[in-house]
């Protein structure tokens, strides 16, 4: 992909059919970067507007796809989570650790959102972050710059 005078790589190693919000959540969601909600949501409404002229979405109801949008996004961060902690745990690496707490961030701060995800956003904020602090892993500054 060209963006102006750079060039972007996106990866298709997962490549499959999934949900329609699968590719959208795993290009403006990435667990590297966090961009402002008002640019991704935006992006989100044109997508859906253009799944929606090719007859790929019946209608558009934005609070419905902004619900599928927001909850693949929490399953690819769990899942991208789990990964960071294996490769510190089984392979020894601790490079992925430090994008941890801006993953879990996100986790947190999307299922506060929605009624049916609040037990779980509270039991993340009571349980996994404070272990996260108590854990000599994590850089307590790394963690306050997402949680504090």
């Amino acid at each position: 992909m060209v963006c102006g005078d750079s060039l972007g790589v996106i990866d298709f190693q997962d490549a499959v059919i999934g949900p329609v919000t699968y590719d959208l959540v795993s290009l403006l969601r990435d667990c590297y970067i966090a961009w402002p909600d008002l640019k991704v949501y935006g992006w989100v409404d044109q997508y859906a507007a253009q799944l929606e002229a090719e007859g790929v979405l019946q209608s558009f109801d934005r609070a419905e796809f902004y619900y599928w949008f927001d909850l693949m996004g929490v399953q690819r961060h769990l899942k991208a989570s789990g990964i960071f902690a294996r490769l510190k745990l089984r392979d020894g690496k601790d490079g992925y650790l430090a994008d941890i707490p801006r993953t879990l961030h996100y986790i947190i701060r999307v299922c506060s959102r929605y009624q049916d995800l609040l037990t779980f956003a509270a039991w993340l904020n009571e349980v996994v972050v404070p272990a996260m602090y108590a854990s000599e892993h994590f850089d307590s500054a790394l963690l306050d710059e997402w949680f504090k």
